[in-house]
């Protein structure tokens, strides 16, 4: 009887192996992202008080560096002296453009003076109208010469005059570069001087913070050391390039021109966005099927707990970085799939959530 009990048992372990071999594979996890109300800006963040005008000042001419009366810090008024340049040089070429326009002068008078006479002469009959033009000629050449000295005069005298570095507005030091006695080639600065007449507060933000936002949101700032000083400032623009290193972008924002002078340059500050200028819901690009944006865009909405997807109509605002502003078609706790939207079919179940 063994060998007919063998016989029987072994179809029975046969069907077993394949129905397991049969059954269904779980179903895939998949990596999304909920809708939140809090999606994009942070409620409050910090940021620096900083000039919105910043300029490297330094002299047009190559020369030494002869004396810089400010150091970093100082505030300065326009015209100021902030530097002077060794003036030896200069005082020269000065002295030679003003003894070249005397000589230009009196060669100018002298050849007035023949071409008057020749004028007389040729009246009375005694010269000939040739001579007459060779010396209006002359007159005209030497008239020519003088000008030229007069205009070698006044570029002598700018470079006099810039060889005093005075600020082009009120501002405060920031920056030095050179010391006196240091010898710097035309141009090289010597300072850096921040104008405190428009003053903004800068801050880093990630694409997914800035996205909904454009120039003229407006922002509620305060003083971190005195939370009870406050003011409003304007979004002016948004860098267009993200720093290589954070991958953020930098808002400026223009300060208003009540806003108190205890907002000095380099304060921190912090900046909390208006309740209409809150950034609103914004997904990775890589959510969207279809469409990349415009009215046909659409995403894949998990339901949950029994993980079906369902294809969801958006529409889709302004593009920022690798994310993109949705307006409408969803609300706030919707599980969107964010990547291998291309491979999944409506009513198709999932499985948990994971990260990237």
């Amino acid at each position: 009887m063994r060998p007919i009990a063998l016989v029987l048992v072994l179809p029975l372990a046969l069907a077993a192996c394949k129905e397991e071999a049969a059954a269904p594979p779980p179903p895939r996890p998949v990596v999304s992202e909920v809708v939140t109300p809090q999606s994009g800006l942070r409620p409050q963040y910090v940021g620096t008080v900083t000039a919105r005008v910043e300029t490297d000042l330094g002299f047009p001419r190559i020369g030494t560096v002869a004396a810089r009366p400010v150091r970093v810090g100082d505030v300065v008024q326009k015209g100021d002296v902030l530097a002077r340049q060794d003036p030896e040089e200069l005082d020269a070429d000065l002295r030679a453009a003003e003894a070249g326009v005397t000589v230009a002068e009196a060669q100018a008078n002298s050849a007035r003076d023949a071409a008057a006479r020749v004028d007389e002469l040729v009246a009375r009959g005694v010269d000939s109208t040739a001579a007459a033009q060779s010396a209006h000629a002359s007159a005209a050449a030497a008239e020519a010469q003088l000008e030229q000295a007069r205009a070698t005069l006044a570029r002598a005298e700018d470079a006099r005059n810039l060889a005093t570095l005075r600020a082009p507005q009120d501002g405060v030091i920031t920056q030095t570069f050179a010391e006196p006695g240091a010898t710097l080639a035309a141009g090289q600065p010597v300072l850096r001087l921040a104008g405190t007449g428009e003053r903004e507060v800068v801050i880093d933000l990630s694409e997914q913070d800035i996205a909904g936002l454009a120039p003229g949101a407006v922002f509620h700032v305060r003083l971190e050391a005195a939370p009870l000083i406050g003011a409003t400032a304007t979004l002016r623009v948004i860098d267009p390039m993200a720093d290589a290193a954070t991958r953020t972008r930098r808002l400026h924002l223009t300060l208003a021109s009540d806003t108190p002078a205890a907002f000095r340059l380099g304060a921190l500050a912090l900046v909390e966005p208006v309740a209409e200028t809150h950034a609103r819901t914004t997904l990775p690009l890589t959510a969207l099927i279809g469409a990349k944006t415009g009215s046909d865009s659409a995403v894949w909405v998990v339901s949950r707990p029994e993980g079906i997807v369902h294809r969801t109509i958006v529409k889709t605002g302004a593009t920022v970085g690798d994310r993109v502003l949705i307006l409408a078609g969803l609300k706030p706790g919707d599980e969107v799939v964010t990547k291998g939207v291309n491979s999944i079919k409506d009513g198709q179940k999932v499985g948990r959530e994971v990260s990237e």
